[in-house]
Parts: C-alpha cells; structure tokens; sequence
C-alpha cells in the first residue's frame, strides 16, 4: 500500500490548533466520469444570443481552461395549453414564477396535431453548440411534466392538488410514446442519442401545483413503478441505447425509499441508473443510499442541486455540499442546476443582469473550478480524511489534486511534509480577493478567511 501523507499544521490565531490529513493513494473511493450541469432553463433564454456571446459563454463551460464540464441534461418540455383553457396565461412568468424563461414548448400541442419539430429551438441550438465544442459530451433527457392534454388539471405545472399524481392514468403510454419519439427525433436528425432518459423531476414533492411557477408533475411511487413498465418496453422496442434514469427525487432520503421500492417491485432491471437530487440529505443518507446502489449494482449520479446564501460565503456552502456529496454518496458524475441566472450569484455560475444583455463569471464560477477543472473525468476518488476537502489521482499515477476550502473567518496556513518524491508544484486559490488564481507555493498553502485552494502536486 503506498500512502501520501500530508502533514498539516493548521495555525489558527487563536485555538493554535494543528490538523494531520493523510490521502492514502491505494485507497481508490470510486472514479470521476465528469462534471455537469441542466440546460433547463438558461439555455432556452441565452440561446437567442448572438453567435458572439455564445462563443464565450460555450467556452467558459465546456473548456479544459473553464469548468470542464461534459454532462449536459436536455429538459423534454411538455407545454401549457396555447388557449390557456384550463390555467392563467404564462402563469410561469407571474410573481413567483421561474419566469417566461420557464415556460417551455412542448413538440405537440394536442393529441390531434402533429409534431412540431421546430420548438425549442433555443435549447437546441446550445445544445449543439456543445456537442460541436466537446465531441465527448454525455447528454441526457429528462421531463419535469408530460404534455398539458396529458394531465388531470390540463396544466403542465401540476395538479390543483398539489401532493397527488398529474399524469392521467389512461396517458401513460402515451407519455412514453412522447418521450421516445423526441429522443429517436434528436439521433436522427441531429445525430445525438442520450445516453439516459429520466421520466421525472422530484415526483414525490408537494411542489407542482396548476398555476405554478414552472412544469411539474407528481408521481406517487405506485406511479412512477407504473409508468416504468410502460416506458421501458417503449424505450426498448424503439432501437435506441438509451436506458432509463430514475428517480430525481429532491431529498436523499426520499431517493432511498424509492430505490427500496422499486427493488421490491422488481422493476429495477428496467433502469440503467440511478439520479438522486441533493437539495436535502443527511451524510447517513448519502452513505445509506451510497452502500444501496452498490449492493444493487447500479450506477449513481448527483443529478442536480443548488444553494442560496450571500457573496463567497454562500458560494463555499455549496461547495461543502459538493464535497459531502463526493465523500459520503460517491456519484460517478455531479452536476449543477443552473449556469446562468439574472442578478444572482449563487443559483448559477454565470449572472446576467436582468435584461440579459450583459453576463460575468462571478466566484461561485471560480470556486467550482477548482474540482472541475483540476479533477476532469477518468481522474479516481482517493480517501482523504478532511471533512473539507477532496483528493483525486490521475489515471496515470502520477499527479494528484487536493482541493480544501476555509469557510470560517480565521486564516488556515497548510504546512506540508511530504514524502520522499512527491512535489508540489502548483496551487490555485479563491478568496475575497482571487479568483481561482496560481499563487506561491513557497509558503505551502494558505488558506486565508472565506477561500478554497487547489494544490497539484506530481508523484
């Protein structure tokens, strides 16, 4: 067993406290197959830009030198009723709402009407985009509600209750019939085939109400079961490799029972893996559902999660989620909400001001960095014992990344004793006053009040 141990001297001014953190190089805790993030619904509004600010912001997400980010989900929209029959007109845009943004075009408007493959073409174009700047890009589909003239209210953004199921029971075929077709439609005409199809967004909340602030459907877990003997004969029978994701619930613990109960029904051979949110979860329940999906032999993302907060310190809380996720679920690929987002620095990594003229990286973008940037896809988790912090290996062997971050208000100096042939050799920081800058390394690694560093050492 050959063990890299970093000794730190943790100088705090006053407590005069002294950490040891070891990272053991034979202790591999999983690999990283990338980074992501939704297209739901910045790429819809950023879309409409000029091929100018596209370039850029494209760059700034998919370059090895920006976020490195190679997992892209693709929102499948359902659509309201175009007459507003059954709810308030553009009610996603009234106070409250996601904003028109939100209000996504569904490929058919009526079960008497033909496709119409010329919607969302906003979502598509970045998309592509993408998939034009990184040929290995992963992408899936996923819905947050069947189509309007699918549901019980008639309203994509929910049931008038909001705790029961939106999806009419007579349209489940239907609903997957919808699904399929727009996935066949992406690999014939354009090429692209997801990898994974998820039929649900959070389906257990009491989110998604009729007249809500975005599309929503509730899915009691009888439901979703249902649903996926229907869609996944569909799905095979189509001659697509998609298989099915499930089940994005929200918190970890719901995602635990739903995988608990799918596995009882039998209908987990119908999956090909396992999408958890982690907008609340314990680390026991990360562990929990970690230790599950080995035991089922299905493979786990960290699908989608967000955080509010001010300034960098909110930014640092969510990347101590980042790092909890990491250490506790042990998601093969982790992924953002949203990149971009009006006049807000810490539901996105991009903001734009709120006539989506003008856009800026702002620190949350920097501080996520500092993994995905330095910790790119085929790079292996190690066992770090730092509550803060994270460490990874090369496929080679010969470079390791340690990232760690400081969200208190005292100065965190790293002082380390490392063994024989092993060389820092660069370190990245982010503070109040950086921005996931190269910084001396002759002191070793000072981690002022409020940052996060990344130190690159060679083996």
């Amino acid at each position: 067993m050959r063990t890299l141990t970093v000794i730190a001297s943790l100088l705090c001014c006053l407590q005069g406290r002294t950490e040891t953190v070891s990272i053991d190089t034979a202790r591999v805790e999983g690999v990283c197959e990338g980074w992501g993030v939704s297209l739901c619904w910045w790429a819809k509004e950023c879309g409409q830009w000029s091929e100018e600010k596209l370039d850029s912001l494209i760059d700034w997400l998919v370059s090895p030198d920006g976020l490195n980010y190679n997992v892209f989900r693709y929102n499948i929209g359902g659509g309201d009723d175009p007459e507003w029959a059954h709810c308030t007109p553009h009610h996603f845009g009234l106070r409250g709402g996601k904003g028109l943004r939100a209000e996504m075009e569904g490929f058919r408007d009526s079960p008497r009407e033909d496709y119409d493959w010329s919607r969302d073409e906003s979502q598509r174009r970045i998309m592509l985009m993408i998939r034009e700047r990184r040929p290995d890009a992963v992408f899936e589909a996923f819905s947050n509600s069947a189509p309007w003239w699918m549901t019980l209210s008639g309203c994509s953004a929910g049931n008038g209750t909001a705790s029961e199921d939106n999806l009419a029971p007579d349209q489940y075929s239907a609903f997957a019939r919808y699904l399929v077709d727009v996935c066949l439609h992406y690999r014939q005409e354009y090429g692209i085939e997801f990898r994974t199809l998820e039929p649900f967004n959070e389906p257990m909340t009491d989110y998604w109400r009729q007249n809500g602030g975005q599309e929503g459907c509730h899915f009691d877990v009888e439901s979703q079961i249902g649903l996926l003997r229907v869609l996944y004969p569909t799905l095979r029978e189509s001659g697509l490799g998609t298989v099915i994701s499930a089940s994005d619930e929200t918190s970890v613990g719901q995602s635990l029972r739903d995988l608990r109960a799918y596995s009882e029904a039998g209908v987990l051979p119908m999956l090909g893996q396992w999408n958890t949110h982690t907008y609340e979860g314990t680390r026991e329940d990360k562990a929990r559902l970690r230790e599950l999906c080995d035991s089922l032999g299905i493979p786990l993302w960290q699908s989608e999660t967000g955080a509010g907060g001010r300034g960098l310190m909110g930014n640092l809380g969510m990347a101590q989620r980042l790092v909890d996720d990491i250490r506790y679920l042990k998601p093969r690929v982790w992924c953002d909400w949203q990149y971009v987002e009006q006049n807000f620095d810490q539901w996105s990594l991009v903001r734009s001001d709120r006539g989506w003229d003008n856009f800026t990286r702002h620190s949350n973008y920097y501080v996520r960095q500092h993994f995905s940037r330095f910790i790119p896809k085929g790079y292996r988790w190690l066992e770090v014992d730092d509550e803060h912090g994270l460490a990874a290996l090369s496929p080679d062997g010969r470079t390791l990344v340690y990232v760690t971050l400081n969200a208190s208000n005292r100065r965190r100096t790293v002082r380390l004793l490392l063994p024989q042939g092993a060389v820092l050799k660069t370190v990245y920081r982010t503070s109040r006053r950086e921005q996931c800058e190269e910084v001396s390394t002759e002191e070793g690694l000072e981690l002022p009040p409020m940052s996060i560093a990344t130190a690159i050492y060679s083996l």
